[in-house]
């Protein structure tokens, strides 16, 4: 069984940065694909960024060049640092690990872009 606990999130003014981190237990994270989601209210859960074990990244369009998603395999811990925040960002993100056929999610943390 895996346990992912983000922290984190917080409100911050448009323009602001935030980083959220994910620390996971268990012995499968370094050879789990990682990611981050989000959710607004009213809307489905999306994909924000994903990191392969192998530190392979890749982003939702409305993020590229604003969020940047690492880990750290010693630490069992991956990250989002979120830069240029827009309103838009607010959200509810979850962190997920993915290895083979199992999926596991974090609680979420709430993420607020406002001024």
């Amino acid at each position: 069984q895996v346990q992912l606990v983000e922290s984190g999130g917080g409100l911050v003014q448009p323009g602001g940065s935030l980083r959220l981190s994910c620390a996971a237990s268990g012995s499968i994270f370094s050879r789990s694909v990682m990611a981050w989601y989000r959710q607004a209210p009213g809307k489905q859960r999306d994909l924000v960024a994903v990191i392969s074990s192998g530190g392979i990244t890749d982003y939702a369009d409305s993020v590229k060049g604003r969020f940047t998603i690492s880990r750290d395999n010693a630490k069992n811990t991956v990250y989002l640092q979120m830069n240029s925040l827009r309103p838009e960002d607010t959200a509810v993100y979850y962190c997920n690990a993915k290895l083979n056929a199992a999926f596991y999610w974090g609680q979420g943390t709430q993420v607020t872009v406002s001024s």
